[in-house]
C-alpha cells in the first residue's frame, strides 16, 4: 500500500536570514510552495514532524498534503536542505501538484535479485550501481514509488541502460525523449588491484643495491687493490 504524508503548514511574511534564524530557534522551518496556477507562497513548516518523515525516501517520490491555512494542497518535494552538522532542516522547496499536468520528479531505482545473477553467482562478477535515482514525467496518479531493476537473469559483462527499463504505464523518461540513453547497472569481472607504489619502489632499489653490495666481499679486486696500495713505502 503506497504511504501518504500529510505536513502541517503556515503562511508567513517576514522574509530574509535573520527571520528565518528567528523561525528555527523557535522550531520551524521556513519553506517556499510554487509552481501550478498559483503564485509563489511563503510557508513555515514544523521541524519536528518534518524530522520524522525525510529519513523515508518515500517522501521524496509521493504527492504530499499539504495543509495550509485551512486548505489542503497536493505538492511534490522538490528540494530539502539540511544542516551540515545537526540533523536539522534548514529549508524546503514545495511544488504544487494539479491533477491534469505531468510532473517531473526524481525517483529512487530499486536493484533486485544481484546476489543470484549468473553474472555474479557463477561468473564471480561485481555489480556497479551507475544510477541510484531516475528522472520520470507522469501525471500526479500515475507517480510510482521506484523504479525496480531485476538483475537476476545479467551475466558478465552486461549493462542495463535506460531504455531497457520495464515503466509503469502512463510514465516517460526526460533524457530518452531527449536522445540520451545513460547506463544503469553493469556487471564487471572484479578489479585486480596493483602492487603498493612504496613495495615496488623498495623491491627496485633492493636490487639495485644488491650489485653494489656484492662488489664489497672480501676476495674481491677492489678490496685486493685497496689492500696492495696500503702495502706500499
Amino acid at each position: 500500500m503506497k504511504k501518504s504524508f500529510t505536513v502541517g503548514a503556515d503562511s508567513r511574511n517576514d522574509q530574509g536570514k535573520g527571520a528565518s534564524r528567528r523561525l528555527r530557534r523557535a522550531g520551524k522551518v521556513p519553506a517556499i510552495l510554487y509552481g501550478g496556477k498559483g503564485e509563489p507562497k511563503n510557508v513555515t513548516l514544523d521541524q519536528r514532524n518534518l524530522l520524522t518523515m525525510v529519513d523515508n525516501e518515500r517522501f521524496y517520490s509521493s504527492v504530499i498534503t499539504l495543509q495550509l491555512d485551512g486548505q489542503d494542497h497536493q505538492a511534490i518535494v522538490k528540494d530539502i536542505q539540511m544542516h551540515p552538522a545537526k540533523n536539522l532542516v534548514l529549508h524546503v522547496d514545495l511544488q504544487r501538484v494539479l491533477a491534469d499536468q505531468a510532473i517531473r520528479i526524481h525517483i529512487p531505482i530499486h536493484f533486485l535479485n544481484a546476489g543470484t545473477s549468473p553474472g555474479v553467482k557463477l561468473q564471480g562478477g561485481q555489480v556497479s550501481h551507475l544510477k541510484t535515482d531516475l528522472e520520470i514525467s507522469c501525471l500526479p496518479k500515475d507517480l510510482p514509488e521506484a523504479i525496480e531493476v531485476d538483475l537476476g537473469a545479467m551475466n558478465l559483462n552486461e549493462t542495463i541502460f535506460v531504455k531497457d527499463l520495464k515503466l509503469p504505464e502512463g510514465v516517460t523518461v526526460p533524457e530518452l525523449v531527449q536522445g540520451r540513453n545513460t547506463p544503469v547497472v553493469s556487471i564487471h569481472a572484479p578489479r585486480v588491484e596493483e602492487p603498493e607504489p612504496v613495495a615496488a619502489e623498495a623491491a627496485a632499489a633492493a636490487a639495485t643495491a644488491a650489485p653494489a653490495a656484492d662488489a664489497g666481499k672480501p676476495g674481491e679486486a677492489p678490496a685486493a687493490d685497496a689492500k696492495k696500495e696500503g702495502g706500499k713505502k
